[in-house]
C-alpha cells in the first residue's frame, strides 16, 4: 500500500511545456495550448490526423500531380506527418490522475481501517479504561464560629480557674467583677493564702474570704479583678432529668478539662461536707482536681458545684457526680463575701 504522502515515481515526472518537439516530417508542427489537468473524465477525442500518405478517397492536386506532404492539399490544408494524436489525454494528463487516485484510495483504505477496527473492539467488548478520577471528598466545613456545646464551652472556659492550696488542689470560677472566686471548702482547707491559676496559663495569688465547711464552699479573692472574667449564674431550679450538662476543670491536674454528660437526677441525697445534702446527680466525667469546678447549662450558665463522685473499690469515675446546686451555693457565697 502506498503511504498517505506525496507519492514519487515518473507518475509525477514533470515535463516543460516549451521543451517538447515532435519530429515530423517537413516543417515542425505548431504547438498548440495544453488544456489543464482535469479530474473528470478526458475530453472528447478530435479526429486523429494521418501520419501516412494522403487517403485514396481525396482528389489529386489542382496541378493533377500527386499530393505533397507538407504542402497544401486540394482540400486547402497541409498533410503533415509526426502530429501527435488526438486520441485520449497526454501523458502528464494521465499521470497527475493516477497519482490523484492513489492518494484518494489510501485515504479511503486508511478511513475504513479505523471503522473496522473500532467496529472490531465494541463487538469484541475490549474499551479503554476510563482515566482514574479522585475519591470524592466532603468540602471543607464552613467555620463561622463554635456552634453547640463547643461555643458554650468556648463561653465558660475564661472563667474557670486553677486553685493550688498547698499540697491540695482543684477548680474555681469567677463569681462577679470584684475578682471573688467559688470553690469547695475542702480544696483550701487550713490555707489561708491560695494561688490561682488563669485559663491563659498566668498565675494569680489569691486569699481565702472565708468557708463553710457544712455546705463544702468557700470564696476566694484576687487583688487585680480588671484580669478576670465573671461567669454567668443560672437557676438550678430550671434543670429537668436529661438536660445537656459540660463539667469544667482540672481533672488530675490537666487545666481546662471539658466533659459532657446529662442530668442524671435532680435532689440526689449524699453525704457533702459535714452533712447530707441535696445534689444534682450528672454522668458528665467528674475526678478529682474537678471539685470546685462548674457545671454549666447548653446555655453556658453555672447551674452547680461539682462537689463528689461515687467511686468504685478501685476509685475514679463511674459515672456518677454530684454538684451542689447553683441556687443554693449563691447565697452562701454571698454570705461569706458580706462577712
Amino acid at each position: 500500500m502506498r503511504g498517505l504522502g506525496r507519492p514519487s515515481g515518473p507518475e509525477f515526472r514533470t515535463v516543460p511545456l516549451s521543451a517538447r518537439q515532435d519530429p515530423v516530417r517537413g516543417k515542425p508542427p505548431v504547438p498548440g495550448p495544453v488544456p489543464p489537468p482535469m479530474l473528470g473524465p478526458p475530453p472528447p477525442a478530435q479526429p486523429p490526423l494521418m501520419l501516412g500518405p494522403a487517403s485514396p478517397a481525396q482528389p489529386p492536386s489542382a496541378q493533377g500531380g500527386p499530393s505533397v506532404q507538407g504542402q497544401p492539399s486540394a482540400q486547402g490544408g497541409p498533410s503533415v506527418q509526426g502530429q501527435p494524436s488526438a486520441q485520449g489525454p497526454r501523458p502528464e494528463q494521465a499521470a497527475a490522475r493516477k497519482g490523484r487516485l492513489l492518494v484518494v484510495a489510501a485515504l479511503v483504505a486508511a478511513v475504513a481501517g479505523g471503522a473496522a477496527g473500532a467496529a472490531g473492539a465494541r463487538l469484541s467488548g475490549v474499551s479503554e479504561p476510563a482515566p482514574v478520577a479522585a475519591l470524592p471528598r466532603a468540602a471543607p466545613a464552613p467555620s463561622p464560629g463554635p456552634t453547640g456545646l463547643s461555643a458554650t464551652a468556648a463561653r465558660v472556659l475564661p472563667s474557670v480557674v486553677s486553685v493550688e492550696a498547698g499540697s491540695r488542689g482543684g477548680s474555681g470560677f469567677v463569681v462577679d467583677g470584684r475578682g471573688h472566686i467559688l470553690t469547695n471548702a475542702h480544696v483550701v482547707s487550713g490555707s489561708g493564702l491560695a494561688t490561682v491559676v488563669l485559663s491563659d496559663g498566668r498565675r494569680l495569688s489569691a486569699r481565702v474570704v472565708g468557708a463553710d465547711d457544712d455546705e463544702d464552699l468557700a470564696v476566694l479573692a484576687v487583688d487585680y479583678p480588671g484580669d478576670l472574667t465573671p461567669a454567668t449564674l443560672g437557676r438550678s431550679s430550671d434543670l429537668s432529668v436529661g438536660d445537656q450538662v459540660l463539667a469544667i476543670g482540672s481533672p488530675l491536674g490537666l487545666s481546662g478539662t471539658v466533659t459532657a454528660g446529662i442530668v442524671s437526677a435532680l435532689d440526689r441525697e449524699v453525704r457533702l461536707g459535714g452533712a447530707r445534702r441535696t445534689a444534682v446527680q450528672t454522668d458528665a466525667s467528674i475526678n478529682p482536681g474537678n471539685s470546685g469546678g462548674p457545671l454549666v447549662n447548653d446555655r453556658g450558665e453555672v447551674v452547680g458545684v461539682n462537689t463528689a463522685i461515687a467511686a468504685g473499690r478501685g476509685g475514679g469515675n463511674i459515672g456518677i457526680g454530684f454538684a451542689i446546686p447553683i441556687d443554693r451555693a449563691a447565697p452562701i457565697a454571698e454570705r461569706i463575701m458580706r462577712n
